[in-house]
């Protein structure tokens, strides 16, 4: 099977009048059928139930997007047998026809980009930029992916040749498995948790969050459109508390593929045994956890370009990113110049309804994030200096009540101060100063986590030192913390932020398979 060579999917320009346009009449079709229902998918059935989930809007939490079917036990684990069965049949189809699938969902989706967007723009609240991105990571996942089967399975692997026998290295799928896919890219991340694992010839029971269940669907029908056979992927929407150890201690499943909070990877994480009569093994865990992200401004640095990358990375989707820029460690000689920037450029952000184009930031997720949020800016008060935000948006005078969040930044954070530590997944910046850069290193490095970090500096032993000290699974060098692209940065961090995973990386791939080593005597 020959392709050419592997390239990222360009951003879409909003500037040009035609894709403005386009994409206004998608957001006109999306808004057309809100209030849906869809049905779960088990082993290639459509089953819709009385029980339903909403899936609200943020930004207008009045208008519903769509109604999904919730599943019980019951039907969670007729999705994990038809994972089973299917698992038969599709680990023997030729990884070139499995690869041709997901090729084909790639195309798919690339016609549908704009349709894609909007529905994320109302399902998340994501702007038209941060929507057409997610977009074309998941395209970007599947192009991916698809390529690195065909090198992983396509042949047998090298080995060290040994006189007198035929040697053979396989990597062999694992068998079914769990796709726990966050709300925050919900079409991208649930890509990668489902295409990962079935293009190297697994199976997937899929259990997306309930804030973004109807993005999963798409996902799905996409999927489905591409050719894949029923039960490859079986879909259950529903309550995290009715299905999430319920699945996740599954005895049938052989792996489980997880991007959310710390805590609920942890608990996955340690529910990954399966030990009773007939059956033990080790589930394979691939965990991705969040992030206490760190850009360091050094004295050398170029000021204007660091306070733009702050911004971006604190910012981008309202901070709901694990790879968001929620602490910036500056050193005390430039701290003013670059706090003073921040503020500016910070000020200049639009809030709105992500519907409209010049939105720089929309609301968050759901009423528990804007409290929890809301919670964190009220401590900030008390752990730092309030210079941008921080006041409650008056929703009277949004039309619909929707989840707003002024952007928020505090400055003289103290590095232990819980806004520095906890992870606040939302529009809240704090700004620490340092002394000189070698405690801004270490304060970016007192951390749980070790996700994303930026380094400004235009010294070149600072740069180096950063390559060597600053750990952080993702270090971007005078850039921001965000916008990793599938291919060009593999993404996964150390500690808590999860099992280095690298998705989007040569061996993510391997994570999905076990490598079987055969030998023949002659």
């Amino acid at each position: 099977m020959m392709l050419p060579p592997y390239r990222s999917e360009p951003f879409g320009d909003f500037s040009s009048s035609e894709r403005r346009a386009a994409m206004q009449r998608a957001l006109r079709h999306v808004s057309g059928q809100f209030g849906a229902t869809y049905p779960l998918v088990i082993g290639g059935q459509h089953m819709l139930r009385e029980a339903k989930l909403a899936s609200i809007n943020p930004a207008e939490p009045k208008k519903v997007v769509g109604y999904v079917t919730k599943a019980d036990q019951d039907l969670a684990n007729q999705a994990v047998l038809a994972a089973e069965a299917a698992f038969q049949t599709w680990r023997h189809v030729p990884v070139e026809a499995r690869a041709q699938v997901i090729l084909r969902a790639a195309a798919i989706m690339r016609r549908n980009k704009e349709e894609l967007a909007a529905w994320m723009v109302y399902e998340v609240s994501k702007t038209w930029v941060e929507a057409d991105a997610d977009v074309a990571e998941a395209i970007d996942f599947c192009e991916y992916y698809a390529r690195q089967a065909l090198d992983l399975q396509g042949r047998d692997q090298p080995l060290t040749p040994n006189p007198g026998e035929y040697l053979q290295l396989r990597q062999i799928p694992l068998g079914p498995g769990l796709a726990i896919p966050p709300w925050n890219f919900p079409l991208a991340i649930a890509t990668t948790l489902t295409v990962a694992p079935i293009v190297a010839g697994n199976t997937v029971v899929l259990k997306p969050s309930p804030r973004a269940p109807v993005m999963a669907v798409r996902l799905v029908e996409i999927l489905e459109a591409a050719g894949l056979p029923p039960g490859v992927v079986n879909l259950v929407m529903g309550d995290d508390a009715v299905l999430g150890d319920y699945l996740v201690d599954h005895p049938r499943l052989r792996f489980i593929g997880f991007t959310g909070s710390k805590n609920v990877g942890l608990r996955v994480f340690s529910r990954a045994a399966v030990h009773q009569p007939g059956q033990s093994w080790l589930k394979r865990t691939i965990l991705e956890m969040g992030g206490k992200d760190a850009t360091v401004v050094d004295a050398s640095a170029d000021l204007d370009a660091a306070a733009d990358g702050i911004v971006a990375g604190a910012f981008g989707f309202q901070g709901q990113k694990c790879s968001a820029c929620s602490r910036a460690i500056i050193v005390e000689s430039v701290y003013d110049a670059v706090i003073q920037r921040v503020i500016e450029k910070t000020r200049k952000l639009r809030l709105g309804n992500p519907a409209q184009p010049e939105t720089h930031v929309s609301a968050v997720i759901d009423k528990h994030a804007f409290d929890r949020i809301s919670g964190y800016i009220e401590l900030g008060q008390q752990e730092g200096r309030l210079v941008v935000g921080g006041e409650v948006v008056d929703h009277d005078l949004i039309k619909e009540g929707g989840y707003f969040i002024n952007p928020t930044v505090f400055a003289d954070v103290s590095p232990q101060a819980r806004i520095a530590q906890e992870e606040i997944f939302g529009p809240v910046l704090a700004v620490i100063k340092a002394k000189d850069f070698d405690e801004a290193l270490d304060i970016a490095n007192d951390s749980e986590y070790g996700l994303t970090g930026a380094l400004y500096s235009c010294d070149v032993a600072h740069l180096e030192r950063a390559r060597e000290e600053f750990h952080v699974g993702n270090l971007y060098l005078n850039r921001k913390c965000t916008g990793a692209i599938v291919g060009v940065h593999p993404f996964g961090g150390f500690n808590m932020s999860g099992t280095n995973s690298k998705a989007g990386g040569p061996d993510y791939l391997r994570l999905y398979t076990q490598a079987k080593s055969i030998a023949e005597k002659l």
